[in-house]
């Protein structure tokens, strides 16, 4: 009975420090002008907090992200509406996303510090261009021709 109560003492104690860690996301909705269009962020985000930016689009639209950071463990993600799995993770693909939507919604932009960072409550600068376009991403794979 004893380790039961210590147990439940020792996660009620640890709390706190799971609480500090859940900042909420600073959101930003992002308006075009038309179904189309691109806008330039400049902003910080510090230790655990996210800044989210939010932008509906329609199936077959081109999203374009490009990323700069001052800080190398600050990176983003690109998650579609009701995915269960980024559609894009920065800290693997890298700082540039450029790909035709696969459905109509609102797609989030998500950009993050690293956990080693965050822990340090380390700053990122950063710069942050998003496009939405009718074309074709500008950066696609042509497909391989083989020679005869």
């Amino acid at each position: 009975m004893n380790t039961w109560i210590a147990a439940a003492l020792a996660s009620l104690m640890s709390l706190p420090a799971i609480a500090a860690d859940a900042l909420p996301p600073r959101v930003q909705q992002v308006t075009f002008k038309s179904e189309v269009g691109s806008v330039q962020f400049k902003q910080k985000i510090k230790g655990y907090q996210t800044a989210e930016y939010k932008l509906v689009a329609k199936a077959g639209q081109t999203l374009t992200v490009d990323f700069k950071s001052s800080n190398t463990s600050a990176y983003f993600n690109v998650a579609a509406p009701g995915a269960d799995e980024a559609l894009f993770n920065g800290s693997i693909m890298g700082d540039h996303f450029a790909a035709a939507v696969p459905a109509d919604g609102e797609y989030t932009v998500q950009v993050y510090l690293m956990r080693n960072a965050a822990r340090r409550q380390a700053v990122a600068s950063y710069s942050l261009s998003l496009w939405l376009s009718d074309n074709a991403p500008t950066d696609a794979k042509k497909p391989a021709t083989k020679s005869p």
